[in-house]
């Protein structure tokens, strides 16, 4: 049997399962202002058929994660697309857990489309199994980056949920600086969409630019590498030459302390999904008329904001031990065996650590200042924006010893 092929066509039918539960929990939360019987009842009907086909998603996923595992003889999260693919799943898995025991439609409303974008993200990667690197062939791959992505995908509930209470709680008659940074954040989640879109589209019509450029190692050139772009490059390695023209000339080259073959290449890619997260922002304001939370928001008017603020506040009090125990302590482990040192200073470590160190400041001001509500919410926020960071900003741009998770 085919076990690759196999997980490749259950991660489809899952990605089209979480798609129509996400329309499932839309029509929940939206249909109750035409429902022609009660309108709680509506909800409450329309967000227990969201959640079984979400446990039928889940299933069918669990399926290529067994399969690709089978397939490609590691656990599969040893790159890019394989790690995305299985912090969807995290994702998924905490919602239904959490789901299960608050009844609350509105979570899923938030919390199955964060999983299907974390799903589309993972496919602009490519999905090829390899052979893994010295660093990879360890039995701590599958303890220490599956437990990560576990404590991410439960963190990211904790941040669905803040996102609600904020969409729920913020004034929305008049601008401030609440107004203001709660669209910053939703632009934020609209420029990972635009760059799942782009890269979709420019892979399909295969418009690469190539590229040629030295490699010094103490002043001096010692090769040349090749790289290819597949969206058009505003931005060029350092001192390369093109080798092959694309859509567009390039129009400034990356500074030189960006180091590594993929590093232009992956600003190149940020750079263009702030682009296309922009338009995609601009567009639904124009559409719209109004601020994207202020349309949200009368959707959102029956829920309570002190249920929702629970519910945030127990997702991050149980995924902060488990992510400090698979980012840090079995990272730390690992790098030991590895690298024969427990911490280094490479991006990513350092990145995993301020993730952790917010989330401690979070539970120390929620449990011994009394940061509820509005204030909870917003660090509940900005800490996922932070992983976000880590996840793209880190692995795309900065070069260091995780850098083989971007290729």
């Amino acid at each position: 049997m085919d076990y690759l092929k196999l997980s490749d066509n259950l991660l489809l039918i899952s990605f089209f399962i979480y798609l129509i539960a996400s329309i499932v929990f839309t029509v929940a939360i939206t249909g109750k202002r035409w429902a022609n019987r009660d309108p709680e009842l509506h909800t409450k009907r329309y967000g227990n058929i969201g959640f079984i086909i979400t446990v039928v998603g889940f299933l069918t996923q669990l399926g290529y994660v067994v399969t690709r595992w089978m397939g490609g003889g590691h656990s599969p999260t040893s790159n890019m697309f394989e790690f995305m693919a299985f912090l969807s799943f995290t994702i998924i898995f905490a919602f239904l857990v959490l789901y299960a025991i608050y009844r609350l439609p509105v979570l899923g409303l938030f919390a199955v489309p964060l999983g299907l974008i974390m799903l589309a993200y993972a496919s602009v990667f490519p999905r090829e199994v390899t052979p893994l690197i010295p660093a990879l062939q360890s039995y701590w791959l599958k303890i220490h980056v599956t437990t990560a992505a576990l404590g991410e995908g439960i963190l990211s509930i904790g941040f669905a949920a803040g996102l609600i209470y904020l969409v729920r709680t913020v004034d929305q008659k008049v601008k401030s600086k609440s107004t203001f940074w709660l669209e910053f954040v939703l632009s934020t989640v609209l420029m990972l969409i635009g760059f799942i879109i782009i890269v979709s589209i420019y892979a399909g019509l295969d418009q690469k630019t190539s590229f040629e450029f030295p490699q010094y190692k103490d002043g001096q050139v010692q090769s040349t590498q090749n790289v290819d772009y597949v969206l058009p490059a505003i931005v060029a390695p350092y001192e390369s030459k093109i080798t092959k023209p694309g859509p567009m000339t390039p129009l400034f080259e990356a500074p030189s302390w960006m180091e590594g073959k993929d590093a232009a290449r992956k600003l190149n890619t940020l750079i263009w999904s702030i682009i296309t997260g922009l338009i995609l922002y601009g567009l639904l304001r124009l559409i719209l008329r109004k601020r994207l939370a202020a349309a949200m928001q009368p959707w959102l008017e029956d829920i309570d904001p002190d249920l929702i603020d629970e519910i945030s506040y127990r997702a991050i009090a149980i995924g902060y031990p488990v992510y400090t125990l698979g980012a840090l302590v079995f990272a730390m482990i690992w790098a030991a065996e590895a690298w024969g040192r427990f911490w280094g200073w490479d991006p990513k470590e350092v990145w995993a650590l301020i993730v952790w160190l917010f989330y401690s400041a979070y539970l120390h001001l929620r449990l011994s200042r009394g940061w509820l509500g509005t204030k909870s919410a917003w660090m509940s926020v900005i800490g996922f924006v932070i992983i976000l960071i880590t996840l793209v900003v880190v692995n795309l741009v900065i070069a260091g010893l995780h850098s083989y998770a971007g290729v």
